[in-house]
């Protein structure tokens, strides 16, 4: 199980639309963090691990080179240095 602190979850509150832009899929806290329990998200440390991520797990990165991955959808910038993946 993850755990994600209060930082990582009012992220995703505050910026989900931008993965799902059709609709909220969390409106608290609680909400959030089951959320990414659920779809398997990951909290990395650097944009370099970002690109760790996204190559170990085969996805497309459409040509993207340096901080142009942070770009992708899937990823929330947690404001502290910190990443959080979601794939959706």
């Amino acid at each position: 199980m993850h755990e994600f602190d209060d930082a990582v979850l009012q992220c995703f509150l505050d910026n989900q639309g931008q993965l799902f832009p059709e609709e909220d899929v969390a409106s608290n806290l609680e909400e959030a963090e089951s959320f990414l329990e659920e779809c398997l998200a990951v909290v990395v440390n650097s944009v370099e691990e970002v690109w760790e991520f996204f190559e170990e797990e085969g996805v497309d990165v459409d040509g993207a080179r340096g901080e142009e991955i942070l770009e992708a959808d899937e990823v929330f910038d947690i404001g502290d240095g910190r990443y959080l993946i979601v794939e959706g």
